[in-house]
């Protein structure tokens, strides 16, 4: 009888994947998304690069993969019951974690993958999807409460996009004052 393998949750393949998303992120931000090879990741996050390759099989999969883990683990949607303060909560988040360890290599390589081929195009397409399905979340929340909530394209325009700009044009503050103003300003128009 063949033995089945199992996985385990937090296990060193868990601990593979966080090395290698962090040393992805610390590069793109470092030296920009292009500037750097697999053998460079491996290196950085201390495993062999076959294991790379054996995962995730090209630089543009593991970028996305990376940008995808880090929106996931870093940007949560909010739920405390109105959706101004989801909003308000979103967008300091959003603010924190981009400006933060890790925000901008992010940030970089969502962009970059857009001109790496039908490949990073493709990548590119998952982190944004993964973005989308978070802010519908939060919009199907605030419906399903009775509140008049906002498309999530309209998040991305007046919430991320300003926050995203600022960062990456190294333009701050990127403080409460600012981020309520967009959120509060965003809940103005949708009302």
């Amino acid at each position: 009888m063949e033995s089945e393998k199992t996985r385990r949750p937090g296990g060193r393949s868990a601990r593979v994947r966080t090395a290698v998303h962090q040393a992805v992120t610390e590069l793109a931000a470092e030296r920009g998304y292009g500037n750097f090879t697999v053998g460079e990741v491996a290196a950085r996050a201390g495993v062999a690069d076959t294991s790379i390759y054996r995962r995730w099989g090209t630089l543009e999969a593991l970028s996305a993969d990376a940008a995808i883990g880090w929106l996931t683990e870093h940007s949560p949607i909010p739920d405390t019951g109105s959706l101004t303060t989801d909003l308000r909560g979103f967008a300091a988040k959003v603010a924190s974690d981009v400006s933060g360890p890790g925000g901008l290599g992010v940030l970089r390589l969502a962009m970059a993958l857009t001109n790496a081929g039908e490949t990073g195009q493709q990548a590119r397409n998952q982190f944004l999807m993964a973005r989308f399905e978070q802010l519908r979340t939060m919009v199907d929340r605030a419906t399903a409460r009775g509140e008049r909530a906002p498309d999530p394209m309209d998040i991305v325009d007046h919430i991320l996009a300003p926050i995203y700009v600022r960062t990456l044009f190294g333009m701050g503050p990127l403080d409460a004052g600012y981020t309520n103003g967009l959120a509060d300003r965003l809940v103005d128009q949708s009302a």
